[in-house]
């Protein structure tokens, strides 16, 4: 298959992409992984190939799918007597790493540490089989400074880091709107200010910062500190979705083990049509898993509207991802990538078929 021909342009290359992930965590921003002791056995049963499958996600909303379906152990239940070894990762260069290193076999991630592992390693080391979420990513601005979008000019936005999903989200929009800002300083029309976002609600409070442009359930919390909504970016897409969280796996494991990767397909499908079809319950599930990994759950002023403007799917959404690399190419952020073969979604689209669902499509990015 071809190989990418994409390079990050200089200082980027461990400044931006890799960050990309770090604001689909939308909490802690650490480079450990840490294991998770949720239902990590699964039911009984015969041992598919291997005896044991690592799965690692982010403590976070948009990574429901990976919360709930190891939190209720519908992922487990499809694998018989290979047992699942979770951990979980605060930032995505870190969990790309692990998942290189083999420490992983298949990860919970954004688009963007998706793209950059990806190119990095010339198309070997990763495939995306499958989505998880959509949205979740909101415009929140002081109402007593900020009434509309053009009052946004000359105002300081936040944004969770140089190059980062959201960053370049924003940076998109502010050319459309034809504004100037100077993609790697923040400085222009508008001050993009990139802010951890851990310390983003405080700046927010202190009055240093007019708004973000930040995900759940960093979003909400800044509402909670009198912020208001002024633009859901799914507003901005097709069919109001665009993809925040991927599924990859290890090209290896998928080579060596296509039988596991096969049934943790079955458990997240299987998982994500639960979620749909018992939001409350899940939404729960979710919040007692991220309460067992952060030591605190989420008040329901912060999940509720965080959950909310989630949307859990086993679509890709593949047509967003190419979209999105494109807008850090428009922003000087990438170099034109080539991303053809970055999607294997025969498996799952085998497991939707069976199932009596509608396939997913690569937007021409799948393997031949």
């Amino acid at each position: 298959m071809p190989a990418p021909r994409t390079t990050l342009r200089r200082g980027l290359a461990a400044a931006a992409l890799p960050l990309l992930a770090v604001a689909l965590t939308a909490c802690g921003y650490g480079s450990d992984a840490e294991e998770d002791d949720t239902k990590n056995l699964s039911a009984g049963g015969e041992k598919l190939s291997a005896d044991s499958v690592k799965i690692g996600y982010f403590p976070n909303l948009t990574h429901a799918t990976a919360l709930v379906g190891i939190q209720e152990g519908l992922i487990a239940k499809e694998l018989g007597g290979t047992s699942v070894k979770p951990s979980t990762f605060n930032a995505g260069p870190s969990e790309i790493e692990a998942l290189n290193a083999g420490s992983i076999d298949i990860g919970f991630i954004g688009p963007s540490p998706s793209i950059n592992g990806y190119t990095k390693s010339k198309g070997q080391s990763l495939r995306i089989i499958g989505g998880s979420a959509s949205g979740g990513v909101k415009l929140v601005v002081n109402p007593d400074k900020i009434k509309t979008l053009d009052d946004l000019k000359g105002k300081k936005i936040a944004t969770p880091q140089l190059g980062n999903t959201q960053d370049v989200a924003f940076l998109n929009w502010i050319s459309e709107k034809g504004w100037k800002v100077d993609a790697q300083s923040g400085k222009g029309d508008v001050s993009v200010v990139r802010s951890d976002n851990k310390v983003t609600p405080d700046a927010y409070k202190s009055g240093s910062l007019d708004g973000a442009w930040v995900p759940e359930p960093t979003a909400s919390k800044l509402v909670a500190e009198g912020g208001e909504v002024l633009l859901d970016e799914s507003t901005l897409w097709p069919d109001d979705q665009f993809v925040i969280t991927n599924i990859i796996v290890s090209q290896k494991f998928l080579d060596a083990h296509p039988d596991v990767v096969e049934a943790v397909l079955r458990g997240t499908v299987n998982t994500n049509k639960w979620i749909n079809a018992n939001p409350e319950k899940a939404k729960a599930s979710a919040n007692t898993a991220l309460e067992k990994l952060s030591g605190k759950a989420l008040p329901a002023e912060i999940l509720d509207p965080a959950w909310e403007s989630i949307k859990i799917t086993d679509d890709p959404l593949a047509a967003t991802l190419d979209a999105q690399a494109q807008h850090a190419v428009k922003a000087g952020l990438l170099d034109e990538p080539d991303l053809k073969g970055i999607y294997d979604l025969k498996p799952l689209n085998k497991i939707l078929k069976a199932a009596g669902e509608p396939e997913v499509a690569d937007a021409g990015l799948g393997v031949k």
